[in-house]
């Protein structure tokens, strides 16, 4: 307790001499044009800063940090111990984690969760959060948290409009309720007074929070690069739904920027959002959202099967074709962060394994490791171009986790956790201990990067 109790207020004092000398989460330039220090990660302009010197950074998505670090019966820290050493030997700097998940009737929801319908929170996973964060803070690596999801493998949204409105939901892939019935349905929740308010109590109960293992409290850890409003919101699925709902999304998305601001004045905050695919392929969606002072920088997402770019059964006959529109995405999404003036980081990019329903380990990653190649050259060439992406994160490490299922699905009760989520096949999209090639493209592109 007495070695914990110092490292605490060491660490204590650190982040508030920080906050002495940032002011604002994108705090800007110093007297003279000079960047302010600062342990926090803060925006100058198109780019990211930290501790006086241009921040750019290799990333992965790990969703299930906060379950991996509870100590329960589902935990395992020395599991996530692991992983976090293999991630930094990586060169990996960044994690986006899962900071909420909703309890919920939904197929394929995580369980536990974070909370319920009512205001009392699971300590257990808060804890496990705080461990994860202080074991990052070791490695000096930062953290980006969501703080809802619109899909449904987290609870997320419909599970808050269950809440309000009597129990009524749906599921995603319902065949009784096709595409685009499901986020046509979410988008009642940017508008729900009552859905909004729990969501803010949350907010509030984590933002505010003081990490149990430093003593540090959450809004003074540098450790956090940036709060997110949610994972991929949107203003809905279809065309017209979307449209007429723009008015309830941005006003949600500026008035909870500007609420977690009041919270926490030292940290990032960003949306979430996938970019265009999230917006019904609509730019000036896009500009719109990203555009208030209260978002510090634009977020996309990169999913070339998911979204029929490429034919994962016909990879060779696919890929050029496939690739060709990922180029122009980014490029698109360049421009955007130019138009606003505020950095980029693609936070979300997933290839499957080499063929058709390849989940197991021992399936090869040759167009995977393309794809990454892809998407960490063009990282390269702006970043060393002075332009705005300043960084990425891929999805996702599922480390030294196996399923035990022939089929790959996951069943609740599962420890084994992947960055694969339970509603997705284990090993469709994550990246193994084992995937030697994909584990050098990553360290490769973190060599790169830190010289620059």
């Amino acid at each position: 307790m007495t070695s914990i109790s110092r490292r605490g207020t060491l660490l204590a004092g650190v982040a508030l001499l920080a906050a002495c000398t940032t002011g604002t989460g994108s705090g800007g330039t110093g007297s003279g044009g000079t960047p302010p220090r600062s342990t926090f990660v803060t925006v100058d302009g198109l780019h990211f800063r930290r501790n006086g010197a241009p921040y750019r950074y290799v990333g992965a998505n790990i969703w299930y940090g906060a379950w991996l670090g509870a100590q329960t019966a589902y935990g395992d820290r020395a599991r996530l111990t692991r992983e976090l050493d293999r991630l930094q030997a990586l060169g990996v700097r960044n994690l986006r984690l899962l900071g909420s998940a909703e309890l919920s009737p939904l197929k394929n929801s995580i369980t536990p969760g974070f909370r319920g319908r009512s205001a009392t929170y699971n300590d257990d996973l808060l804890k496990g959060l705080d461990w994860t964060l202080a074991e990052m803070a070791k490695r000096d690596m930062t953290a980006v948290i969501y703080l809802t999801n619109f899909w449904e493998w987290s609870g997320g949204m419909m599970t808050y409009l269950s809440w309000v409105n009597g129990g009524r939901f749906i599921n995603m892939n319902d065949p009784t309720h096709p595409w685009p019935e499901f986020p046509d349905w979410n988008a009642a929740f940017y508008a729900n007074a009552q859905a909004q308010a729990m969501y803010r109590d949350y907010i509030r109960a984590v933002v505010k929070r003081t990490n149990s293992v430093t003593g540090v409290a959450y809004a003074t850890d540098p450790t956090i690069m940036a709060w997110q409003l949610a994972n991929e919101p949107r203003p809905g699925g279809s065309n017209a739904v979307a449209a007429a709902n723009l008015p309830n999304f941005y006003r949600w998305v500026d008035e909870t920027a500007r609420y977690i601001k009041t919270l926490d004045p030292h940290h990032l905050v960003s949306t979430g959002s996938e970019g265009l695919k999230g917006s019904i392929e609509r730019e000036d969606i896009v500009l719109a959202a990203h555009r208030p002072a209260s978002i510090d920088y634009l977020t996309t997402h990169i999913w070339p099967n998911n979204w029929s770019w490429m034919d994962p059964g016909n990879l060779a006959g696919t890929y050029d074709a496939g690739a060709a529109k990922v180029a122009g995405y980014i490029d698109a999404h360049i421009r955007m962060a130019n138009t606003l003036g505020k950095p980029l980081v693609i936070e979300e990019f997933g290839y499957p394994r080499d063929g058709r329903d390849a989940f197991d380990p021992s399936i090869t990653t040759a167009y995977k490791d393309r794809f990454y190649r892809q998407i960490y050259a063009a990282i390269e060439a702006n970043a060393k171009a002075g332009g705005p992406l300043a960084g990425s994160n891929f999805w996702a490490w599922n480390g030294e986790a196996r399923t035990p299922h022939a089929d790959h699905r996951f069943q609740r009760g599962d420890l084994g956790y992947m960055g694969d989520p339970p509603h997705e096949p284990q090993g469709w999209y994550g990246v193994f201990d084992s995937d030697a090639g994909t584990q050098g493209v990553i360290r490769r592109h973190a060599a790169v990067m830190k010289g620059l």
